[in-house]
């Protein structure tokens, strides 16, 4: 069955019902990305009209669930952009070193990967005993998978080269247990995260970091909400912390860009300068 297009119009009502149904708020996400978003969505599961659809959604808290798990971008893999990873290696995590305790949030962590990434690093740099790391997601699903700490053996051997493109020395299979189809990471690793749902859109600071590192979740907002989510995690970085970006993502620009100085190459910044 072909399904009318949705009309910009029609999305911003259906945003503003699930605001005030449901209180999470997509209006400042990027209209394209997320109109092609609802669109699949709704052409997926074959809705006869808008109107049928958007009833839906504000009676069926489950279909809810559904709509947040398909409209938000859950791309990742483990030690993604090694590049990125080895800086992390070579230059920050030394620095961290020198602190007594090292908080980390990953923000829109998805399904966990990159959680694990950095547990890894800082196993390897001894300082995985004296830090605590928080993975946070809009999406409840993929922070339930997160927590299991559970991939397919298929991406392994793709993780296994980013593993040693990013300076990793050991075997990467050491770091999981194989059974059939799917690997387990080792326990050593989950003891130090913490993961919950945040809605960057919505909620608070709930912690002061050392480092915060949020990738590729920023191109889906638009330049209003990214000015918003910057100011939390400003709030939320301990000064002198660093703040980590998606590679097609900047600080520049922004209202809290003359307080950080990137470091190297890598979208990286450290905060040297606390609000005014």
């Amino acid at each position: 069955m072909e399904t009318n297009p949705i009309q910009y119009e029609e999305l911003e009502l259906l945003l503003n019902d699930l605001y005030k149904r449901y209180g999470y708020d997509f209006t400042e996400y990027s209209k394209a990305s997320l109109h092609r978003r609802v669109q699949r969505l709704y052409t997926l599961d074959n809705f006869p009209s808008f109107a049928e659809f958007r009833y839906r959604l504000q009676s069926d808290s489950h279909y809810f669930r559904r709509f947040v798990e398909e409209i938000t971008v859950n791309v990742t893999e483990m030690l993604r952009d090694p590049s990125f990873y080895r800086t992390l290696r070579t230059t920050i995590l030394p620095i961290l070193a020198t602190y007594p305790f090292i908080r980390i949030w990953h923000a829109g962590c998805s399904t966990g990967e990159e959680v694990y990434s950095m547990a890894i690093l800082l196993k390897e740099a001894g300082l995985l005993h004296k830090a605590l790391l928080y993975g946070t997601d809009i999406n409840p699903l993929v922070i339930e998978k997160a927590r299991k700490g559970i991939f397919p053996v298929s991406q392994m051997q793709k993780y296994s080269e980013n593993y040693i493109q990013s300076g990793g020395v050991k075997d990467f299979s050491t770091y999981y247990t194989a059974n059939y189809h799917l690997a387990k990471f080792d326990s050593g690793l989950t003891g130090k995260m913490i993961f919950s749902t945040h809605n960057l859109v919505s909620d608070f600071s709930f912690n002061e970091f050392q480092l915060i590192l949020c990738r590729n979740v920023l191109i889906y907002f638009e330049r209003e909400l990214q000015a918003k989510v910057f100011k939390l995690f400003d709030y939320s970085l301990e000064n002198f912390g660093y703040l980590a970006l998606g590679s097609k993502e900047s600080l520049r620009f922004s209202s809290i860009a003359d307080r950080y100085r990137q470091v190297g190459r890598e979208k990286i910044w450290r905060k040297v300068h606390e609000a005014g």
